[in-house]
């Protein structure tokens, strides 16, 4: 098999790992993997792998205690769709979640970095230069307890040069052992993580442009090979891995930001940002994806990674480069306050006292990722606005939300009195609505379009206010109930 043929050549990597051959023997295991870090990507990733790798030993690990005992329970950290069966079929057979970092770390071949590299708060680049303390961390910890050669793998979304701190810091070990580092970024999306690893649009993995280099790339190759065809694995040198995947987000982004800022003009035009959206998606040049206009974008990774790619401009001395993707996260704040203050407006220039039924805090649909979601800086501006807020979500909990709100506050410093008082989390969206002045809708969860309109019309106060952030409900059908509807980008004529 490809891995078998690999395994020996990784064998010159792993020449003094007497304990770790004997022990992947006498367990019938090819290759053995672990992972540091057990999070959005790093569980997902490696449950993948060792589904279709049944003899590859996969080890995720993680110093949080409670986090390992969600990945062994029957109550999964993280939700996506399909990920329940992934890591049941694996789960004890070759897939392992363990705080046993030591013990892991010396036993692998191969070690995935999946650290978080959050954006720093504090000192030099604080707000835009991502933090990678975690990872450097991380690679003093394999320095450290490692007894073999090894292969490590940047999965962590990181600035452009990291490979080469973390190539450093394992070199300067004092037990002579020799370390490849490869970039193996991450292109999946929450909500649909189990199908953009199961099926990727390109697996991409850098390492150095030498022969141990070209091996190790080789030896990881052959691992997705498994189930990636081979033309969709893409391989470069180190440096053009990391920063593809920061352009990867950060033209998506783009594009977000984009039609958000035409969603503006549109509204000023009486012109329909779903009809010239439809007009441009027929464009091959152009295409339909990541052009719906909505609240905003959200999640752990566009805003993150286009601010790390402005900090890293101007450190480079390219100030046009990084007004340029700063535009984009500019526009973004843009469209977040926009929808608050319509919304606020549209109220009779007041929201104090109301209740305002929220539907969604996710991010997006289909996870339950509330980091840097939109809704949260809706909430933040009705709540400064002393709007009292009942939030319905699927798959959000209250404690996910007062974390996020808290953060939201924090990094704009703004403070709201009471906010356990004035943030509601509602038992469901029918709850959420009775009584409200307002309705938002702020994540695009599918079981939104299914509910009983009539029923929530009548039971909120009248004028009925629905703010569609995500223009996913049928605007005439909710006119005709008597709602006045507000949707982004809509002729002015229709919304009120």
């Amino acid at each position: 098999s490809h891995t078998t043929s690999h395994t020996r050549k990784l064998s010159h990597f792993a020449s003094n790992s007497h304990s770790a051959t004997m022990a992947a023997a006498a367990e019938d295991f090819e290759l053995k993997i672990c992972c540091l870090g057990a999070g959005y990507v790093g569980g997902p990733t490696m449950a993948i792998i060792a589904d279709n790798c049944p003899k590859i030993k996969v080890t995720v690990l993680d110093l949080s205690q409670k986090q390992v005992d969600g990945w062994n329970s029957d109550n999964l950290p993280i939700y996506e769709p399909g990920l329940d069966e992934v890591v049941q079929r694996t789960r004890g057979k070759n897939l392992f979640f363990s705080t046993d970092l030591d013990k892991e770390i010396d036993l692998a071949d191969i070690i995935f970095i999946s650290v978080n590299t959050p954006t720093k708060q504090h000192g030099i680049g604080a707000g835009r230069a991502a933090n990678i303390k975690n990872c450097e961390l991380a690679a003093r910890k394999i320095a450290e307890v490692a007894s073999s050669n090894k292969i490590v793998v940047e999965k962590s979304t990181v600035p452009v040069r990291t490979a080469d701190a973390v190539s450093r810091v394992l070199l300067n070990n004092d037990k002579g052992l020799k370390f490849q580092v490869l970039s193996n970024p991450e292109f999946l999306a929450e909500g649909t993580a189990v199908d953009d690893l199961q099926k990727p649009g390109r697996v991409l993995i850098g390492g150095m442009q030498n022969p141990e280099g070209l091996q190790a790339i080789e030896t990881l190759v052959s691992i997705y090979a498994h189930w990636v065809p081979r033309e969709r694995i893409l391989t470069t040198n180190l440096w053009s891995s990391e920063v593809s995947k920061l352009v990867a987000n950060a033209f998506l982004a783009q594009r977000v930001s984009s039609i958000n800022s035409i969603s503006a003009l549109c509204e000023a035009t009486d012109a329909d940002v779903y009809e010239v959206k439809n007009a441009l998606s027929f464009d091959d040049r152009i295409g339909p994806k990541f052009l719906n206009a909505s609240v905003g974008f959200g999640g752990s990774c566009f805003q993150k990674d286009i601010l790390n790619l402005v900090y890293i401009c101007e450190s480079l001395g390219l100030q046009e480069v990084a007004d340029y993707w700063n535009q984009v996260v500019m526009m973004n704040e843009y469209q977040k306050r926009r929808f608050s203050k319509t919304m606020v407006s549209r109220m009779f220039n007041t929201v104090t006292g109301k209740k305002i039924a929220i539907l969604g805090f996710a991010f997006k649909k289909d996870t339950g990722d509330v980091r840097e979601t939109a809704s949260a800086f809706v909430c933040r501006d009705l709540l400064e606005e002393q709007a009292v807020l009942h939030i319905w979500d699927p798959k959000v909990t209250r404690e996910s939300m007062l974390l996020e709100m808290d953060y939201t506050l924090k990094v704009n410093h703004s403070t709201v009195p009471e906010l356990d008082r004035m943030l509601i989390t509602s038992s469901d969206p029918y709850a959420a609505c009775e009584g409200a002045h307002g309705l938002a809708v702020l994540t695009e969860w599918d079981e939104f379009k299914t509910y009983d309109f009539e029923q929530i019309y009548r039971s909120m106060a009248k004028p009925a206010f629905l703010f569609d952030g995500r223009n996913i409900l049928d605007h005439d059908a909710l006119r005709k109930i008597g709602f006045d509807v507000y949707a982004i980008g809509k002729p002015t004529s229709k919304n009120f």
